[in-house]
């Protein structure tokens, strides 16, 4: 697969299950809302996140181009295995289109080089 490093910094922020959205998540080019009964999950530019949020902080998003077929099987774990065996944590948005690794900052060199050996493509 082809990949590329979007740009910016992401958050992952944890809202109260039922809130509205604050203006601030629906900002920059790459954002991801989740709801469930427990929680409201919201990536999106670290720099947009208020501070004082419940907010994982420091992340980097990398886009896997697409589109893909709903028939294809096997690609987040194409993808996140190798970065289990270099022992770098990741946090997985699918989209209808496509899927998102976010990997903290620290880590994505790291995690560009052990996807590349893992026959995947980096995109500069």
């Amino acid at each position: 697969m082809q990949l590329r490093v979007l740009p910016d910094h992401y958050a992952i922020v944890r809202l109260d299950p039922g809130s509205e959205l604050p203006d601030w998540v629906d900002k920059g080019p790459f954002r991801s809302v989740t709801r469930t009964e427990h929680e409201v999950s919201v990536v999106c530019r670290d720099h947009d996140v208020p501070t004082g949020e419940s907010a994982e902080r420091g992340w980097r998003v990398l886009e896997v181009i697409g589109p893909l077929d709903f028939s294809l099987v096997g690609i987040v774990a194409a993808l996140v295995v190798p970065l289990s065996e270099v022992e770098i944590p990741v946090f997985v948005v699918s989209t209808f289109e496509t899927d998102y690794l976010l990997v903290r900052e620290a880590d994505v060199e790291a995690a560009c080089e052990a996807l590349e050996d893992a026959g995947h493509a980096i995109a500069a």
